[in-house]
Formats: structure tokens, C-alpha cells, sequence
């Protein structure tokens, strides 16, 4: 129960730092999307650094439906753990998002209806969970302290390398689908999104077996390399 508390507390409050820093970085750019976006970005990589540090040694924080599947297919999750880690990050999301809109006094949930469609949108959101996957495998492999700081700086830096601004994650694309913020998406354009992202994910792992190998022994330059 405390693994399962940690990710849905930990998608939880991702969500709401992504759907309350929209509004509020909305409401004060006035109409400039790129100070919004600007604000936006400070908030959530703020937020990932501080999540991944207090919950990462609770569950892992993947806080990522996409994340857990590639552990699973590391054998690092079971099926039944899986199934309820993805339940966890779920609820926890749109959790997230309605907190974030009771802040703001608004209705808790509201359809998106941000467009946010496409093969380009599609590509970016799979270049984007590619990327957020293999920060991920390569800081446990090679820097495991610096994890936080990895993946809030990739995500910082994926919002304004992508066309889609990053989601690269099915929970929080499930949540951010349930506000008509700056943050949203329309719930039609859903599924591309999380497909995507798990095509980059499954991609990532499987590279990640052969470029960040479990063993010293097979690094080059060590002693038995």
C-alpha cells in the first residue's frame, strides 16, 4: 500500500504542478504563449527533481504508465503490480488535475479541447518518451544519484525541443485531457498520444539492453574490458 500510495500521490501532485502552473502562467503572460510555456517548463522539471528525490525510494517514482511498462518488460514488475501501479498513476492524474482546478476555483473537471493531433505530434511524443526512458535507464545504470536532476532537466528541455511539448506519459496525458487550460489536450487526441508513447518507451528499453549493459565487465576501459 505505501508503493502504491507514493505513485498516486506522486502523479498526483505532477499533474497538478502541470495543470496549476498552466493556468497560472496563462493568466499572467497575457496571451504570450512562450512566457506561459516558459513558466510552465520552471514548474514541473521544479517539481519532478523533488518528487523522484522524497518517493524514488518508496516506488521507484515512475509516476509514468510508460515507465512501469518498461520495467516490466525488464522483469523489475510483475503483471499484477504493473496493472496496479497503472491504476494508481491514473486516478492519481486526473486527481491532479481536479485539485489544481479547485485552486483556481473551477470546475474540477471540463473536457480539453486543445487540438494537439498529427504525425508530427505523434513523432514528437515518441522522440519525447524515447528520450525521458533512456535518461531514466542510463542515470540508474551510470549515475543513479543524479536521476531527479536528469529527468527534470530532460523533461525542462523536452518542452521546447518537441512539437507536442513533452507529455511522455499516458497518465498525465489521461488528466491533462480533463482540463481546457493552457496544459490540455481534447480527449479525441488521446490515444495517438499514448500510443506513441509507448512505442518510444518499448523502443528505449530495448536499446538500453545493449548501450547501458547491467555489468562492469563489459564497459570499455575497465579492468576486465
Amino acid at each position: 500500500m505505501r508503493v502504491l500510495l507514493a505513485e498516486a500521490l506522486g502523479t498526483m501532485l505532477l499533474v497538478c504542478t502541470v495543470v496549476g502552473s498552466g493556468i497560472m502562467a496563462a493568466d499572467l503572460a497575457a496571451g504570450n504563449d512562450a512566457v506561459a510555456l516558459l513558466g510552465n517548463t520552471i514548474a514541473t522539471g521544479a517539481i519532478l527533481y523533488v518528487l523522484i528525490s522524497i518517493l524514488g525510494p518508496v516506488s521507484g517514482a515512475h509516476f509514468n504508465p510508460a515507465v512501469s511498462l518498461v520495467f516490466f518488460t525488464r522483469g523489475e514488475l510483475t503483471a499484477g503490480l504493473l496493472g496496479l501501479y497503472i491504476l494508481v498513476q491514473c486516478v492519481g492524474g486526473v486527481a491532479g488535475t481536479a485539485l489544481a482546478h479547485a485552486m483556481f476555483d473551477m470546475d474540477l473537471l471540463v473536457m480539453g479541447s486543445r487540438q494537439r493531433t498529427g504525425g508530427p505530434q505523434w513523432l514528437a511524443e515518441a522522440v519525447a518518451t524515447f528520450g525521458l526512458v533512456m535518461t531514466i535507464l542510463g542515470g540508474i545504470r551510470h549515475r543513479p544519484d543524479s536521476v531527479p536532476a536528469l529527468v527534470g532537466l530532460y523533461i525542462t528541455a523536452g518542452y521546447w525541443f518537441t512539437a507536442s511539448t513533452s507529455f511522455a506519459n499516458p497518465a498525465v496525458t489521461l488528466a491533462r485531457s480533463f482540463t481546457d487550460s493552457f496544459s490540455g489536450i481534447q480527449p479525441p487526441d488521446m490515444p495517438g498520444f499514448v500510443l506513441a508513447q509507448c512505442v518510444g518507451a518499448l523502443a528505449a528499453a530495448a536499446l538500453a539492453l545493449w548501450l547501458f549493459p547491467s555489468t562492469r565487465a563489459t564497459d570499455p576501459g575497465t579492468e576486465n574490458g
